[in-house]
């Protein structure tokens, strides 16, 4: 495998991102980052559990892209339930534009059957807050590069209520007490699942993780630890040909179990941190096109 790209934050190594993964075609093969660490050093990712072993750290994952799974193991079938198909895509490392130890820039391919769906430009960006905080910046643009229209769909828009999951996703460790979730005003994965919220926490025994992005938050504690945003929460996301879907998700990561208090100071902190135009601030290598695309 190649080396990972190691990411730093005062003085610490808090990540290391595996852009050329070998992993089984049935896990969705795609970058991912992981181990993420606190400042002091507590991993708050987990890689290929046994519970779940397609949930790669923190990646982008979407279920259904034009009928192709991007987010591994089986696919929600209407009137079927999961189900086993051989129809899993793959998520390829395409290039550099920016790579540094504190953050990168980079093209992927997402391809399924040799050909291409989705032209992707991601960065990620690292800074500290403070002597127990720090901030992973994660944005992604997905251009469809097919010619006609793309449309993105979810387990619940194939007939699975709740389960609208598909876009950015960081599975988080399963150890000792289960973790709270909360965001500003509600508590509970009953609460905050499905819907919008400026900024999401989860916090483990030591360690705390407060989100923040645009999109209703798919979010599991029982069964497993898990956050991700969801680009088809209720109905499919329609991609007109050369459209481009744009997401950004800000994470502040804490060492320590905090509050709401706390983690709301967290969240203020992280709005003050910068963010490169993925259009704008790096050299263009393929056209992009910055029509919205729309949900039916």
């Amino acid at each position: 495998m190649t080396p990972p790209l190691v990411l730093r934050c005062g003085g610490r190594v808090v990540g290391r991102y595996v852009h050329r993964p070998e992993l089984e075609q049935e896990l969705s093969p795609r970058p991912y980052l992981h181990p993420v660490r606190t400042l002091g050093g507590v991993a708050v990712t987990e890689l290929m559990p046994e519970d779940h072993r397609h949930h790669l750290g923190v990646s982008v994952a979407v279920p259904d892209v034009e009928g192709r799974n991007f987010w591994g193991g089986r696919t929600f079938v209407r009137g079927r339930g999961p189900t086993g198909l051989d129809n899993h895509g793959v998520q390829r490392h395409g290039g550099w534009l920016r790579r540094t130890a504190a953050g990168f820039a980079e093209e992927l391919s997402w391809t399924a059957d040799d050909r291409e769906l989705l032209y992707e430009r991601r960065t990620v960006g690292v800074r500290q807050i403070d002597d127990t905080a720090w901030v992973l910046d994660f944005a992604f643009m997905l251009t469809n590069t097919t010619g006609r229209p793309l449309s993105i769909g979810s387990p619940t828009t194939n007939g699975r209520p709740g389960a609208g999951y598909g876009g950015f996703f960081w599975r988080a460790p399963k150890n000792g007490r289960l973790p709270r979730v909360f965001s500003a005003d509600a508590d509970g994965e009953e609460a905050v699942h499905g819907r919008p919220a400026d900024w999401l926490a989860l916090a483990g025994d030591d360690w705390t993780l407060v989100f923040s992005g645009p999109d209703p938050w798919f979010v599991r504690t029982d069964e497993y630890p898990g956050v991700g945003s969801s680009l088809a929460a209720r109905g499919r996301l329609t991609m007109p040909a050369a459209a481009t879907v744009t997401r950004r998700i800000v994470t502040g990561i804490a060492d320590g179990r905090l509050g709401r208090d706390e983690a709301a100071a967290l969240a203020r902190a992280m709005t003050g941190f910068p963010h490169r135009s993925l259009q704008t601030q790096l050299p263009v290598t393929r056209p992009l096109n910055s029509t919205t695309a729309a949900h039916d």
